[in-house]
C-alpha cells in the first residue's frame, strides 16, 4: 500500500476524501464480520437496536438468561467505544500521528485473534459462543467509535439504518420538482453525498457477501485477510511516531 495513501486513510490529519475512503474500507470490514459472525454464533453483533429490543422481548417472556446475554452484548459494544475514546484521547494529548491508527491496529489484532482461535474453541460451545459474541461486539464498538470520532459523526460503517435514512432523504431531494421557485429556497440534492452513502451501503453489502462466503468456504481463517488490510493501513502512522521518537531521542 503506498505510504502517502495509508497516511491519508489512517493518519491524524483528516480530509473529506480520506474519511470517505476509510469509511468504504471499514464498511466492507463491518459487513464481512457481521455476516460471517452470524454464521459462527447465529447473532448479528453490530445491531445494537435489535439487541436492545430483544432484551425487552425476552424480559416480558421471562427468559432472563437471554436478557443477560443481550445486556452483556450491549455493554461489550459500549466498552469497545469507550476503549476507542481512551486510546484516541491519550494519543491526542501526546500529539501522536497514530491516534486513529492505534485503534485500527487493535481492531486488526482482535480480528486476527477471532480468526485464529475461533476454530480451536469451536467444540467448547458453552464457552465459545458467549466469548465470540462479546469479542465481535467489542470490535464493532471500537470501529464505530473511531470512524465517528475522526469524521465528526458524519460517517457510519457498522450499521446501515442511518445511511439508508440519509440516502432516502437525498433521493427525495433529487426527485423533488421546484415548481414555484423562491430565491434561496430551492430543493437541491447533494449528489456527492448520494454517491458516498450509496457507496457505503454497497460496500457493506459486498463485505457481507464476501464474509458469509468466506466463512462458509474457509471457516474462521477467512477473517485473517481483514486483519491484514487494517494493519497495513494503520502501520504507517504508527511507524511515523516511532521515527519521531527516535529522532527526539537522538536530539536529546
Amino acid at each position: 500500500m503506498p505510504i502517502d495513501f495509508a497516511r491519508e486513510l489512517t493518519g491524524a490529519e483528516r480530509t473529506q476524501q480520506g474519511n470517505r475512503r476509510l469509511g468504504l474500507v471499514l464498511a466492507f470490514v463491518a459487513g464481512a464480520l457481521n455476516a460471517g459472525g452470524f454464521l459462527a454464533v447465529k447473532q448479528y453483533t453490530s445491531h445494537v437496536t435489535g439487541t436492545v429490543s430483544s432484551v425487552a422481548d425476552q424480559a416480558v417472556l421471562n427468559r432472563w438468561d437471554l436478557v443477560v446475554d443481550g445486556v452483556v452484548s450491549v455493554l461489550a459494544f459500549m466498552l469497545g467505544a469507550m476503549c476507542c475514546a481512551l486510546m484516541v484521547n491519550f494519543a491526542r494529548r501526546r500529539a501522536l500521528r497514530s491516534q486513529y491508527a492505534l485503534v485500527l491496529l487493535a481492531e486488526a489484532g482482535l480480528i486476527l485473534l477471532f480468526g485464529l482461535v475461533g476454530g480451536q474453541l469451536l467444540h467448547e460451545e458453552t464457552l465459545f459462543v458467549p466469548l465470540t459474541v462479546l469479542l465481535l461486539c467489542f470490535i464493532m464498538g471500537l470501529q464505530n467509535a473511531v470512524i465517528t470520532k475522526l469524521s465528526n459523526a458524519v460517517i457510519r460503517t457498522t450499521h446501515m439504518t442511518g445511511i439508508v435514512t440519509d440516502l432516502g432523504i437525498e433521493l427525495g431531494r433529487l426527485v423533488y420538482v421546484n415548481r414555484h421557485q423562491v430565491a434561496g429556497m430551492e430543493v437541491v440534492a447533494d449528489r456527492t453525498r448520494l454517491k458516498v452513502l450509496a457507496g457505503q451501503l454497497l460496500t457493506f453489502l459486498g463485505g457481507g457477501v464476501a464474509g458469509a462466503y468466506g466463512f462458509e468456504r474457509f471457516g474462521y481463517v477467512s477473517t485473517v485477510p481483514l486483519a491484514v488490510v487494517l494493519a497495513a493501513m494503520a502501520l504507517i502512522p504508527a511507524m511515523d511516531d516511532v521515527q519521531d521518537w527516535r529522532g527526539w531521542g537522538t536530539r536529546t
